[in-house]
């Protein structure tokens, strides 16, 4: 590894670290730290990504890394985080768990800045979507070192902290709504004759450059929606079929379920 090049440490190396981790590799700027208990799994991740592995939050410490990501559970990131505590004040942690407050990882944290996201597993192709929340008092240097590093693995949503549960239930469940759409779509085609294989990559292709329009332009979906349903058209006849069976409805119950409403 080149001495230059940054070290980044991810703490817990189960799905979501795994995929971070995969991102980091596909950029090929850093020297990559996975920690985890000891397991099989992991070793052979590391000799096949090319990253560092070891056991305990110490060697995390030893390495003065540049940033720190936990993907541990949030039962026991608090602990993990004291025990992270020594990490030097030009390291950055930012934790991926979900329902561990800025407040409680800076009362154990008192050197380093703190930040905390909310990922999804897309990070693993560097198009992830990353809703982060940064400490109120952080410099405007610090912020942006934070967005520069996390825009390399996908697109950074900045929020408030209390909306973190929500980007949650649509940036980490949605992909899941989003595949059963893809299912169903990929069903009709066959119906219409299309083969499975075929109709699953148009489907990916579409979804894909519909999201990165929306994304990119900063329209309304409504807007965009319009600009493709001409009047008597096939479109605007598929969007009343959806509307008749309640298609709308459903995508907001299923983001209440999740949302635990």
């Amino acid at each position: 590894m080149e001495t230059n090049q940054q070290t980044i440490a991810v703490v817990g190396v189960g799905n979501m670290g795994s995929a971070i981790i995969k991102g980091l590799v596909n950029t090929n700027q850093f020297n990559i730290i996975g920690e985890n208990p000891d397991n099989p799994r992991v070793t052979k991740l590391g000799q096949d990504l090319g990253f560092t592995v070891v056991n305990n939050n110490q060697d995390v410490v030893n390495a003065n890394p540049d940033f720190v990501v936990l993907t541990t559970p949030a039962p026991i990131t608090i602990k993990i985080a004291q025990e992270l505590s020594q990490l030097p004040a030009s390291t950055t942690v930012i934790s991926a768990a979900a329902g561990v407050s800025l407040k409680e990882l800076q009362s154990v944290i008192t050197n380093a800045t703190v930040a905390t996201m909310i990922p999804n597993t897309p990070v693993a192709v560097n198009a992830g979507t990353i809703g982060l929340a940064l400490p109120k008092a952080i410099t405007d240097e610090k912020a942006n070192k934070i967005i520069a590093f996390l825009k390399l693995l996908g697109d950074v949503i900045p929020v408030s902290e209390n909306q973190l549960d929500i980007v949650g239930v649509i940036g980490g469940c949605g992909p899941a709504f989003v595949d059963v759409f893809m299912d169903a779509m990929s069903d009709g085609a066959v119906a219409n004759g299309m083969n499975r294989q075929t109709a699953y990559r148009l489907i990916s292709s579409m979804v894909k450059g519909t999201g990165k329009l929306a994304f990119d332009t900063n329209k309304l979906p409504a807007e965009l929606r319009d600009q493709v349903t001409s009047p008597a058209g096939t479109t605007i006849k598929g969007v009343m079929a959806l509307e008749k069976n309640q298609f709308r409805y459903a995508v907001i119950d299923a983001i209440n379920k999740a949302a635990g409403k």
